[in-house]
């Protein structure tokens, strides 16, 4: 799938969540396309999962099993996970923002309305121990034009 693909795939439901949530669209879909590798991922392929987000004890819902890389005890492995499975796009983006809703470090990125400066405002709480994490998300958002998903938000 390309990547306009892709935004035309999930941009709906990026829209309909910021709409409830406050997440821009923009940084949703952004987010999305990096973690998931626009979608192409076993993860997002499998479970609907576009964030790679594991299946904790406090999960209820759907889990898909698949392997992941760890860095374990000075080396790189392979070992099982349980990753949230979701049944559509839609459930998929709502839970992730209602992870950065429910988590307090993520509260002042909700003063932001626009996805370059939501994406700012995540990496400086620690979302991601990327420290180039924010400026992959505000280059996807400008390469593609994702700004214009939150004119409707």
């Amino acid at each position: 799938m390309n990547a306009q693909d892709f935004i035309d795939l999930i941009g709906p439901a990026a829209q309909a969540s910021a709409k409830n949530t406050g997440v821009p669209a923009s940084f949703t879909v952004a987010e999305a396309a990096l973690e998931s590798g626009w979608g192409a991922s076993q993860l997002a392929q499998q479970g609907m999962n576009l964030f790679g987000v594991k299946a904790d004890p406090s999960w209820t819902g759907d889990v898909l099993t698949l392997n992941t890389r760890e860095f374990l005890h000075g080396t790189w492995v392979m070992v099982p996970a349980r990753w949230r499975k979701y049944d559509d796009w839609q459930s998929c983006m709502d839970d992730h923002a209602a992870f950065l809703h429910q988590n307090p470090r993520y509260s002042s990125c909700f003063d932001c309305t626009d996805g370059a400066g939501f994406a700012t405002a995540v990496a400086q709480a620690g979302y991601a121990t990327d420290p180039d994490y924010a400026a992959k998300l505000i280059s996807i958002i400008n390469q593609h034009g994702l700004a214009d998903l939150d004119g409707g938000a």
